[in-house]
């Protein structure tokens, strides 16, 4: 069991994972180590800088990182009153060994000291809503690509030597970004970190779909004003609710809650998240 301890956030606790052969393992923001004004919800998976700043937004991920593991990113929020964008790269320094506060900035204030290496992302690429990978090769180059944009090289030299972990700062006018997971192809086929939790619509509109790819079934929001069955989790208000498995068990305020720390129908455990679409909230 893996549980997320960063006191200073609304976190979730991740499930009990048995991985398999295709599964590169948990990966999150490092919970201990991050810049001032980050704030850490979704398991440690959304990351947001707080306050009227457009530094102090370091993150790091939970775990090294893989030659070829590309670490997939979405942009959650942007704002219009500063300049500059994401910064990205990797670090040799782990994060737990990292003395607080941490500096401001990735660049310079990072990438002056040794075993820091990283690169500004164009503010095309970080739009919000925006989704991007970056990694880095066996030859020590990191490169970045995004939904409109072929694979670009940022930055080469890194020391292939030692052990690295991801390295972001939410910077300038990225102000919150998710963390989609990772994924690193092989000749044996593609292999992806454990699933990252779903972001959930307001109870209002209230649509999923199951984790299965080869089931399309929405979850409806009943308008039936006779319906007496209870939600099982608040045992007070209608369950108006119904899950892919058919079972109609959970009402609009308990629904999202459920959704995103157990992913599953609390009666059966059939998996359950958002459709891509329904995300961003």
């Amino acid at each position: 069991m893996m549980t997320s301890i960063n006191r200073n956030s609304d976190v979730l606790p991740l499930q009990a994972h048995r991985c398999g052969w295709g599964c590169l393992g948990p990966l999150t923001f490092h919970n201990s180590a991050m810049g001032e004004r980050i704030h850490l919800s979704l398991g440690c998976h959304l990351a947001e800088r707080k306050g009227g700043t457009f530094k102090n937004g370091l993150v790091f991920s939970s775990r090294t990182v893989k030659p070829m593991e590309k670490i997939c990113l979405r942009v959650e929020e942007d704002v219009v009153n500063w300049h500059g964008a994401l910064r990205v790269g990797f670090t040799n320094v782990s994060p737990s060994s990292r003395s607080l506060p941490l500096p401001s900035m990735a660049m310079p204030d990072l990438t002056n000291t040794p075993g820091h290496w990283a690169a500004v992302l164009q503010e095309s690429l970080c739009i919000e809503g925006s989704e991007l990978e970056f990694w880095f090769s066996s030859k020590g180059k990191i490169y970045v690509s995004g939904r409109n944009c072929s694979k670009h090289k940022l930055v080469e030299g890194v020391d292939l030597s030692k052990p690295l972990w991801a390295m972001i700062d939410v910077y300038g006018k990225t102000r919150s970004i998710f963390l989609l997971g990772s994924k690193k192809d092989s000749w044996s086929g593609t292999k992806t970190s454990c699933l990252a939790p779903a972001r959930i619509t307001p109870p209002d509109d209230c649509k999923f779909y199951s984790s299965d790819s080869n089931i399309k079934e929405s979850i409806s929001l009943l308008k039936t004003d006779n319906q007496t069955d209870c939600c099982v989790v608040c045992l007070g208000n209608q369950a108006r609710v119904a899950l892919p498995c058919g079972h109609r068990c959970l009402c609009i305020h308990c629904a999202p809650r459920v959704i995103h720390e157990f992913g599953s129908c609390p009666l059966c455990r059939y998996p359950v998240k958002l459709s891509p679409e329904e995300r961003t909230v």
